[in-house]
């Protein structure tokens, strides 16, 4: 499972600023003399306040691109799973780049994974076969990493290994 929205988001918002920059009509603002994509005016808010179309055109790139880098929507960890066998998975997570928190969340992430192809499988219950975290070091930044292989078991399997005193 690996989510591209946030790479389709990336090509969207250059896309559209390339259409911005190279469709848009040069304006001749005559008080500065020089030349715009955007005219020289305001949006008048009440009678003594005033917004330039300059200012919200520049609030609104900030946000866009506030937006696609950081992505306040998107989920924390990003997994990827592989399946090793009828039963096994390994389950592979990484963090999003920028965030606001969520670092102690990657083994509540898997175990929510693991519960949900127990689930849909139809078995009783999954063993955390191995687990680990650390932090990947990569070009733009470190960021938190964890992997986890679980295997689903039965009804009866999930019982033995309850009764299992050394588990």
């Amino acid at each position: 499972m690996k989510c591209h929205n946030r790479s389709a988001g990336i090509l969207l918002a250059a896309a559209l600023s390339l259409v911005l920059a190279g469709c848009g009509t040069l304006v001749n603002n005559s008080s500065s003399g020089t030349k715009s994509i955007i005219p020289a005016k305001s949006l008048q808010l009440t009678a003594h306040t005033s917004i330039p179309l300059t200012t919200l055109a520049a609030a609104a790139a900030i946000v866009g691109v506030v937006q696609v880098v950081y992505d306040p929507l998107a989920p924390n960890w990003e997994i990827e799973e592989e399946r090793m066998g009828d039963d096994t998975y390994r389950l592979s997570m990484k963090m999003k780049r920028y965030h606001t928190g969520g670092a102690g969340e990657s083994i509540q992430a898997l175990k929510r994974r693991a519960s949900q192809l127990k689930n849909e499988q139809g078995y009783a219950d999954y063993v955390l076969m191995e687990y680990t975290e650390g932090i990947e070091s990569e070009t733009l930044g470190a960021r938190r990493v964890a992997e986890g292989t679980i295997k689903l078991v039965q009804r009866q399997q999930a019982d033995s290994f309850m009764q299992d005193t050394a588990y």
